[in-house]
């Protein structure tokens, strides 16, 4: 009966051991895990035509461009972005299909239409707060 109790408690021991070690995570899981931040910036808005992700869009559109620190390859483009202006609480949402080279890491540049969702052209510049969606979320 010792012996049975004994193996009992070992096994239970390794099982549970086992389940509290930490997983290495590969690149693909830490990109999806970095989609779930919330970055904080500037938001700006530019005139947009044809965008690093290779699409024509236009100023009515609802268009992103993030930072060439984020863009790296492209692997954002067509991702949808929520993103909310810290000064007054209007949120909107903008398709990643740009590339802002003079942007900081965590401040974004806008297509009129949807800076004016947040603000008006006039104010130029404001404090946002974004993250990106699943990659399969479409509003």
């Amino acid at each position: 009966m010792y012996t049975l109790t004994t193996i009992l408690i070992t096994l239970c021991t390794i099982f549970f051991t086992v389940l509290a070690a930490p997983l290495r995570l590969d690149r693909a899981t830490t990109e999806s895990l970095e989609k779930r931040i919330t970055h904080t910036g500037e938001g700006t808005w530019f005139e947009v035509g044809t965008g690093a992700c290779g699409y024509t869009d236009t100023d009515s559109d609802p268009i992103v461009a993030i930072s060439a620190e984020i863009y790296d390859t492209g692997g954002n483009c067509n991702q949808w972005i929520h993103i909310t202006n810290t000064d007054n609480g209007q949120s909107a949402y903008g398709k990643t299909r740009d590339e802002c080279e003079s942007c900081g890491s965590g401040s974004l540049d806008m297509s009129p239409g949807l800076f004016e969702e947040l603000s008006t052209l006039d104010t130029g510049e404001i404090p946002i707060s974004w993250h990106f969606m699943s990659e399969d979320w479409s509003p």
